[in-house]
């Protein structure tokens, strides 16, 4: 999965064949997440609400610190950071 706003790569599983059309995301969320193969979203944020997404186990990742970014980004968000 490559993070668009990091710009780098996590290596997830994936056990699903869900996907989201993502012309229907245009406008509304910004991505955040891509499957570098596929080109399948696999996050979004929507920053004015406060909320983002990813489409994965990030507390289950291959290694013990490869998605930790996304705990430091969810702690940020709710001490009122961006």
């Amino acid at each position: 999965m490559r993070d668009v706003i990091g710009d780098k790569i996590d290596l997830t599983s994936q056990n699903h064949g869900f996907a989201v059309d993502h012309k229907s995301l245009e406008g509304k969320v910004q991505v955040t997440h891509i499957k570098p193969v596929r080109r399948d979203r696999g996050g979004i944020a929507a920053p004015d609400l406060r909320m983002f997404a990813v489409q994965y186990h990030p507390e289950d990742s291959p290694g013990p610190h490869d998605s930790r970014y996304l705990f430091r980004r969810f702690v940020q968000m709710i001490e009122g950071g961006s």
